[in-house]
């Protein structure tokens, strides 16, 4: 983070400007883990299990 910081003051940068997409970038991560754990698994990886941390999610057509 620190890094990130002195990058946006180093190139004119507004600081918020830098921590609005740094943010956004954090959670588009997480977010697309979640979905990708939650998906079907591709091949080879049918027997893998979740993650504790990744909560499970499923639609109204979806059984368990």
């Amino acid at each position: 983070m620190v890094l990130l910081l002195g990058a946006a003051a180093e190139s004119g940068l507004p600081l918020s400007f830098v921590l609005v997409y740094a943010v956004g970038f954090i959670a588009a991560v997480g977010i697309g883990s979640i979905a990708w754990y939650n998906s079907r698994r591709p091949p080879g990886w049918e027997d893998k299990n979740r993650p504790d941390f990744v909560p499970k999610v499923s639609s109204p057509d979806q059984k368990d």
